[in-house]
């Protein structure tokens, strides 16, 4: 066991029945301490000439046992559990994410809201709630940041005041500074799931019926083109997760997103990420030239984690030559506006082409929509399945072959529906099943 574990295990920690927005939130009467001992900590570290910034599991505990000493030596008045639990904290701000640890810790939080120092939210079970933890003040929150973007090579400063970048456990992390932040730092951090949901685990959740779980599987094993649509925090990423499972693990997929979120379990996956500018403002790699790339790299299936711009004219066209069964995701409130939606990311392209050609371009590239929509009470669910059928003069025709009934609330605020089937059998059947694909007739039965 670390010594960090036997720390945990000395912590005097609260009831686990105790809602982490009902703690009170403290002065911190060991403030003066803490710097006393950080300041030693550094003089120490940097006359035995260690290095803070690149360190393994053994020479963190060997930076652990030198502030324990400190600690020991300045601490001679406080508890054992408290000496442990103001340890863990130093410990945290000096090498580790300070305040933010225990949040990331924290299983049932999902997205962490810093906006500044003192008000910092946390998404729980898909309800946002203010949590007891806070920063010293708005140096310590840029601290924090900075330690996040130097650790993967990015930057941030008053020339570049916003950063996308990914936390070694995968967790997507965006921060806006001054002068564009008015109120002093802000980052967030969208969580990365060490144990990825599963369909079973959607269903579980009554995120998704069994019925429509067996029809998206057929739809990616018979190499349909899907898209997943929804609004921010919806689920896309995590829906896309799970239908690029039933991918065949004798193909070969090349994922392409900003931020590495995907974590796909077949063997022969190639996984790109987008790169931003340098120092010099140059060597920016965006989505669109990886999605050309991707074309030179005998792909069977390319997925990218979401088209927002000019890159979706050559996913497309990339689903248009041959590679059938590739997976994206956009943002929209509906199927039909996701087609409006398509159209003006088109046009981003710089391309001047006419509508028409646009919708053309969609309808022949694009098989199924699956929408999906987080509700009031916090919950997610898959609203719509949607074929696109074809062109009826100038306008994408589109057929629901799976919907989401509302039927109200709850005495617990819980929002009450049922999956149903619409009974329209959508006309892509005939090549699922000329590829060996099972089709079931009661998928379209209520």
């Amino acid at each position: 066991m670390s010594l960090l574990d036997r720390l945990e295990k000395q912590i005097v920690k609260k009831s686990p029945d105790t809602p982490l927005n009902n703690i009170k939130i403290y002065h911190d009467e060991y403030a003066e301490f803490k710097e006393q001992v950080h300041k030693q900590f550094i003089e120490t570290v940097n006359r035995q000439d260690l290095d803070l910034l690149n360190t393994d599991e053994e020479q963190e505990q060997q930076l652990l046992k030198i502030m324990e000493s400190i600690v020991d030596s300045k601490a001679t008045s406080i508890s054992r559990s408290e000496k442990a639990r103001l340890l863990k904290e130093i410990f945290n701000d000096v090498m580790g994410l300070g305040p933010l640890v225990p949040l990331l810790n924290d299983n049932e939080i999902s997205e962490i809201m810093v906006n500044g120092p003192y008000r910092v939210y946390v998404e729980r079970k898909g309800k946002l709630e203010l949590s007891p933890v806070v920063f010293k003040d708005n140096a310590h929150v840029l601290n924090i940041i900075n330690r996040i973007v130097t650790s993967v090579g990015r930057r941030i400063d008053e020339s570049s005041p916003m950063v996308d970048a990914r936390l070694k456990d995968g967790s997507r992390f965006n921060a806006v500074i001054p002068p564009l932040s008015l109120k002093g730092p802000s980052m967030t951090i969208r969580k990365f799931s060490k144990n990825p949901l599963t369909a079973i685990d959607l269903v579980k959740f009554n995120s998704i019926s069994p019925k429509m779980v067996s029809f998206l599987e057929a739809c990616v094993k018979g190499k349909l083109n899907i898209i997943v649509s929804g609004g921010t925090g919806s689920g896309k990423t995590t829906l896309l997760n799970i239908l690029s499972s039933y991918i065949p693990s004798n193909e070969r997929i090349v994922t392409i997103e900003d931020a590495a979120e995907l974590q796909l379990m077949q063997d022969h996956v190639v996984t790109l990420e987008s790169r931003p500018a340098n120092l010099e403002g140059a060597g920016q790699i965006g989505i669109r030239e990886l999605v050309r790339n991707s074309l030179r790299m005998r792909p069977d299936r390319i997925i990218v984690g979401e088209v927002r711009s000019g890159e979706t004219l050559d996913m497309l066209q990339a689903m248009n030559t041959g590679h059938d069964g590739s997976l994206t995701t956009a943002h929209a409130n509906s199927p039909r506006e996701l087609m409006s939606r398509l159209e003006t990311m088109v046009l981003m392209s710089g391309m001047d082409l006419p509508v028409r050609a646009i919708r053309e371009q969609i309808h022949s590239a694009l098989d199924l929509v699956v929408h999906q929509q987080r509700l009031k009470d916090g919950s997610r669910k898959v609203i719509n399945i949607t074929e696109i059928v074809g062109m009826e003069g100038d306008i994408i025709t589109l057929q629901d072959i799976f919907t989401y009934k509302l039927e109200g609330v709850d005495s617990y605020g819980k929002i009450k529906g049922s999956f149903i089937s619409t009974g329209i059998r959508p006309r892509f059947l005939e090549k699922l099943s000329s590829l060996g694909v099972l089709v079931k007739d009661d998928w379209f039965t209520n």
